[in-house]
């Protein structure tokens, strides 16, 4: 998966959005997607994110139209939105109809909306 393989442009929610909508939302209402690393995750994470490192794409690649439902929205997440962003492009490729990107990541929200969450 390399940047210059996508050409369709992606959703994005702000982090203020996302917080917005992790408070009101039924967690069934969302599909949310980490694709940071295991040893980012354990310094910074928001809880019901399914984590899904692009680093090990070809593991859990087969089996993203089992673990997911492409009709539901889907929000992907990394560090500051360039990993998340080329998941929402391979998202879309694979048939996903409604995906976002989570503009500046973890980073942005633990700068703008939780501030415990600790920044790397």
């Amino acid at each position: 998966m390399t940047p210059e393989s996508f050409s369709h442009s992606i959703g994005q929610i702000s982090v203020a959005e996302l917080d917005q909508r992790l408070r009101t939302e039924p967690m069934l209402a969302l599909q949310l997607i980490d694709v940071r690393e295991p040893q980012e995750v354990a310094i910074a994470s928001i809880a019901n994110f399914d984590v899904l490192p692009l680093s090990q794409f070809a593991q859990w690649a087969d089996t993203v139209l089992v673990r997911f439902d492409p009709h539901i929205e889907t929000l992907v997440m990394c560090h500051h939105g360039i990993r998340s962003a080329q998941m929402c492009q391979w998202l879309q490729q694979q048939g996903f109809t409604n995906v976002k990107n989570v503009a500046g990541g973890i980073d942005a929200y633990s700068l703008a909306v939780d501030s415990t969450i600790p920044r790397y």
